[in-house]
């Protein structure tokens, strides 16, 4: 009997109300709820955000390869242009430079053979002792 002393002695635990244990979790719940929906929220919205940043992005990047493609190719072309002129130009002046050469070879040879005939003056040996020199210029008169 002592054993049922012991325990009729003891007062049992007060079970708690379910009315107790829910109203508190309840606006717990609640304001968890709310606070997940407004980060799902925000997470769409920050989302879509970077999507349009992709987009104008994306965007942007095309622009510009189209404009360097376009650029790439105006350069080429102007470069070709310039290759094409030199060369033009390089055989316009090889041209001149022949010409200019067969003239001064035309000129070279008329001049030689007029220095030629210029130059037959007869060699008269010079017998006297007492022969007085005069000084000749650069143009081959003599200096008085």
């Amino acid at each position: 009997m002592e054993n049922s002393d012991s325990t009729a002695s003891v007062p049992p635990p007060a079970p708690l109300s379910v009315k107790e244990n829910v109203m508190p979790i309840n606006p717990k719940i609640a304001e968890l709820t709310e606070s997940r929906q407004e980060l799902l929220t925000r997470i769409q919205k920050l989302k879509e955000d970077l999507q349009g940043w992709r987009t104008k992005l994306d965007t942007q990047v095309k622009v510009y390869r189209d404009e360097l493609s376009e650029l790439k190719n105006s350069l080429n072309t102007e470069v070709e242009q310039l290759r094409s002129d030199f060369q033009e130009l390089k055989t316009t002046l090889q041209q001149q430079q022949e010409d200019v050469t067969a003239s001064l070879r035309n000129l070279g040879l008329q001049d030689v053979s007029a220095e030629a005939k210029e130059t037959e003056v007869p060699i008269v040996e010079n017998t006297d002792e007492n022969v007085q020199e005069f000084p000749i210029g650069d143009n081959g008169k003599e200096i008085e």
